[in-house]
This record gives C-alpha cells, sequence and structure tokens, in this order.
C-alpha cells in the first residue's frame, strides 16, 4: 500500500531525482560502448509542471531505437491511471519522476527489453499527510529465446531481490507474468521478469532500497544475453517473425501499459512517451508457425509463465 508522509513532500525527495538521473547516464553510457552509436540527448519542459531529458538512439549498429527515458513531471490532479486502485488520492496534487527505457534491437536473436524504476508523490490535501509510493521492474521480449538467456534474466531479478527477502520475487514474478498478458490475444508479451507498483513496505528507506537495487540490476541482466547474440545471423524469415511480434508488443502498449496511459492521460510529452514503439512492425491476418518450427517453440514453449529459477 502506498505510504505517509508528514508535510507537503517525501522524504528524500531530492535523493530519489538524483539517484534517478545517475542511473539514467550510467545505463546509456553502457550502451553505448556495446553499440558504438550515440544516443541523442532532449531535454524538454512540460507546461503543467516538470520536465525531463530523453536519450534516444536509432538505427544503430545493435539497436534499431533505444529510449533511456528520465521525467520529472506534476499536476494539479492524478489521472485517472493512477488513481484506479488509490481512490483516497484522487484530485490531488501530485509529482512522478522516473527513469523508463525500451530496447529494440536490430538482430532477431537479440530480445527487446524494458525497465522502469518510479517514484510517485500525491502531495497533502486539507491538512492530511502526502502520499508516496515506488513502482518498478523489468521484463524481457524474445523472438528466437535462447534457454540459457532467459534463465539469465531471471536469475539476476531474483538476486536483484534477495536481500530484502525471498518473498518479494515470488510476488514481483507473479505480478509481471499477470500484467504482461495481452488478453485480447490470450498470450503473455515476453517470458517476464518482475514487476512491481505501490510499495511502501517497510518504510521509505527500505523501499528506496529494493527500487534501487532493481534499477542497479538492469545491466547484469539484458548486457550478456546482447554480447551473446548480436553477432548470430538471421534471414529475411526471421526477420519477419520479429516485425509480426513486435506488432503484439504495440499492441500491449496502446491498450494495456499503464506507463503509457499515465503519460498520455497527464498530458505528457507524446514524442517521448511513444519512442517505446518498435520503428517497424507488421501484422498478419491469422498467421499461424509451421508445427516444430522455432517460432512455435516461442508460443509453445517460452510464452508460458513458468518458474525460470
Amino acid at each position: 500500500m502506498p505510504g505517509q508522509a508528514s508535510g507537503a513532500a517525501a522524504p528524500a525527495h531530492d535523493q530519489v531525482r538524483g539517484w534517478l538521473l545517475d542511473l539514467q547516464r550510467r545505463i546509456v553510457e553502457r550502451l553505448e560502448s556495446l553499440d558504438g552509436g550515440r544516443f541523442l540527448v532532449d531535454d524538454w519542459s512540460r507546461p503543467a509542471g516538470g520536465g525531463g531529458r530523453s536519450r534516444v538512439i536509432e538505427d544503430a549498429t545493435v539497436f534499431e531505437r533505444g529510449g533511456v527515458l528520465f521525467s520529472h513531471v506534476a499536476g494539479d490532479a492524478l489521472p485517472a491511471s493512477a488513481t484506479a486502485s488509490r481512490p483516497m488520492v484522487a484530485g490531488r496534487r501530485f509529482e512522478a519522476m522516473g527513469v523508463s527505457l525500451v530496447l529494440h534491437p536490430r538482430n532477431p536473436h537479440v530480445p527487446t527489453v524494458h525497465m522502469n524504476v518510479r517514484f510517485f508523490i500525491a502531495h497533502a490535501d486539507g491538512g492530511e499527510p502526502a502520499v508516496w509510493w515506488f513502482g518498478g521492474g523489468m521484463d524481457l521480449t524474445p523472438f528466437y529465446p535462447v534457454e540459457e538467456d532467459v534463465v539469465h534474466f531471471h536469475r539476476t531479478c531474483r538476486d536483484a531481490l534477495a536481500p530484502f527477502g525471498p518473498q518479494w520475487h515470488r510476488r514481483f514474478k507473479r505480478w509481471c507474468d499477470d500484467y504482461f498478458f495481452l488478453k485480447h490475444r490470450g498470450e503473455a508479451r515476453g517470458v517476464g521478469g518482475i514487476f512491481f507498483d505501490d510499495l511502501a513496505e517497510p518504510d521509505f528507506d527500505g523501499a528506496f532500497a529494493l527500487t534501487r537495487s532493481v534499477g542497479e540490476a538492469f545491466l547484469d541482466a539484458y548486457v550478456p544475453i546482447v554480447e551473446r547474440n548480436h553477432d548470430r545471423g538471421w534471414t529475411d524469415e526471421q526477420r519477419a517473425f520479429q516485425l509480426y511480434r513486435r506488432g503484439r508488443y504495440v499492441e500491449f502498449n496502446l491498450i494495456y501499459d499503464r506507463g503509457t496511459l499515465f503519460g498520455l492521460q497527464s498530458g505528457g510529452r507524446a514524442e517521448s512517451i511513444l519512442v517505446s514503439m518498435p520503428p517497424l512492425a507488421r501484422w498478419a491476418y491469422d498467421w499461424t508457425p509451421e508445427p516444430d518450427s522455432p517460432e512455435a517453440a516461442l508460443t509453445e514453449r517460452f510464452l508460458v509463465p513458468r518458474e525460470w529459477v
């Protein structure tokens, strides 16, 4: 459940912002060394309050598109996407800050990945205390998955949460499996990872420490997978399948994703919000893979929730 703080702001407000900006910087530097290309820097402000720094790479060697985005926005009332499970803070002034990234590699053998860490404050109203909470997670969306890579990703997620107690990985993995699911398709978006929201336990310092551990684990979870696979050759058929599966990614982001909905509902910057979309995707009517093919294995073996570690 969300936590409460006395006064108009949550504790260590500036500390969270400083860590988020540093995390963005370090992730971009590592990804640039991996790709060889450069992320452009796009600083922006929001008329309703706040702004951000978008770091974007396109048409590079490894990453066909990638965005590593920092935002710190404010508004007079939390949008519906943030108050559906928190009616007690509806109508309050708010601040929201976070780092969110999506990477769409060019090679079909390298998975798409998403990660975000975020902090919300619903400010005091009528003498009531401010309410705050953390959220975040990361998930992997492969097209031609390698079991070793999937296990590595899940093991790194588990290890990031282990210092805080074994209950967190079980809970956050299940939450991720449930959340990143296309109900209209009856299938998972990818192979999962971890996802959490409304985190205020046991207190501010504890919730912030757990969130930091998740954000700091991202590079260890993902970079080795890229390094093992980005030089593998691919065929036109594999590229076509990658674009077909990217269509599912687009469907999820536009229909279900809370971050996308929050950004659009709160008057966020559409260019930064929608950089999470792949540069190319395709849809094919009623297409099904050949039996016993690698494409069939994706849905039959990998897009089924299971205990990977």
